[in-house]
């Protein structure tokens, strides 16, 4: 189940049914549950733990030090979830203080050259597609779908079922059910990303009324945030207003078509 050449140390804590490849490095301080395969050329270091069934494909590097000035070595740690899959080259930066971690769901799917900053949280079930980018202290909410090259500002929220663009960036929150584009424009709801995770019509609906309450009306957000709070009693309307309200950043604005 673990190579020869692969190098593992001795008080790291592998589940007999682990699958190492060639020339993989497991640290000190790791521990990696049941069911997990690493390829050829992983480096999992740090205070890492790493839950049941994920797999790390080729040249990942998970749980290094956090890009940040301020860190001075303290034992900072990163928590994974399951059934997370991390394809090529992928890197997950461990917190860069001990009072908070670096936190990744379960099913989450980790595209080529994927980047998932320090003190971040990602949900479950999102998708980071190939060379999408989040900065430190980020969260990304679950079923998110980050597309090809999309950017995440540091300390910035993108919410459930949001989807980001190719190549679009966010520096302000992005609210649930949403879809961005270019830089901080909202172009309406990920309907399509709703369909396939089962909403219904009437729930669709109710969101869409409430996107326009909020992002198209000619009142102030503050304005616009108090109507819908007596108008919309969805669960899911009711996250979109709780977010948006909750926002110290500021979220993202409609731009349209």
């Amino acid at each position: 189940m673990i190579h020869p050449t692969a190098i593992i140390h001795t008080s790291a804590q592998l589940h007999d049914s682990v699958r190492v490849g060639p020339y993989s490095i497991i640290d000190e301080y790791v521990t990696v549950g049941n069911g997990c395969e690493l390829g050829p050329h992983v480096h999992l270091t740090g205070h890492t733990t790493v839950g049941a069934e994920n797999r790390f494909h080729t040249g990942c590097v998970i749980g290094d030090a956090p890009q940040d000035v301020k860190y001075k070595g303290e034992p900072t740690r990163l928590i994974i979830g399951e059934r997370n899959l991390f394809r090529e080259h992928v890197t997950v930066h461990r917190s860069n203080t001990p009072e908070e971690d670096t936190r990744i769901g379960s099913e989450n799917f980790f595209m080529v050259n994927s980047h998932v900053g320090h003190n971040t949280v990602v949900g479950n079930k999102a998708v980071l597609a190939n060379g999408a980018l989040v900065g430190g202290h980020a969260m990304i909410g679950d079923g998110a779908f980050l597309a090809g090259n999309a950017v995440v500002h540091q300390f910035c929220r993108v919410g459930a079922f949001a989807m980001m663009q190719g190549c679009s960036g966010v520096s302000l929150d992005l609210p649930p059910f949403t879809i961005v584009r270019g830089i901080n424009g909202m172009c309406g709801l990920n309907s399509v990303g709703l369909k396939r995770a089962g909403f219904s019509s009437e729930e669709r609906q109710e969101l869409k009324k409430a996107y326009h309450a909020l992002f198209l009306s000619d009142d102030l957000l503050k304005d616009a945030l108090e109507k819908a709070r007596g108008k919309f009693t969805s669960v899911l309307a009711g996250q979109l207003i709780h977010f948006v309200a909750a926002s110290q950043r500021g979220t993202c604005s409609h731009t349209g078509r």
